[in-house]
């Protein structure tokens, strides 16, 4: 049995905590208005991506020290999470870009020429 303990948290926690979560919110808001303001697609691509990873990653964090200072134990569940959104982001990055790269060549668009 866990000795869980619902009650409030020491005041560096809940800072510690809250400074965590509006910090992560705030990188993937950051991240996301490349997607409006940047004017290409291959610019684009790239802040939403570093915006979700560094806001989930601090979201992330925040959960560790709330469930780790609220159950007096260390929680590293979280980190799963965090760590298959930043082997995936990238990957699914790639394929994005590699998108968009085939279908530029076939409009002709400005871009470098397929290798081999």
């Amino acid at each position: 049995m866990t000795d869980f303990i619902i009650g409030p948290l020491p005041l560096w926690a809940e800072i510690l905590t809250g400074l965590l979560a509006v910090v992560g919110a705030a990188f993937a808001a950051i991240g996301s208005f490349g997607l409006v303001r940047l004017p290409t697609f291959f610019r684009r691509i790239h802040a939403p991506t570093l915006g979700a990873t560094l806001g989930a990653w601090c979201v992330t964090l925040a959960t560790v020290v709330y469930f780790s200072v609220q159950a007096r134990s260390l929680f590293l569940h979280a980190l799963l999470i965090a760590f298959f959104v930043a082997l995936t982001a990238p990957v699914m990055t790639i394929f994005l870009m590699r998108a968009a790269l085939f279908r530029e060549r076939q409009k002709r668009g400005d871009v470098p020429p397929e290798r081999g």
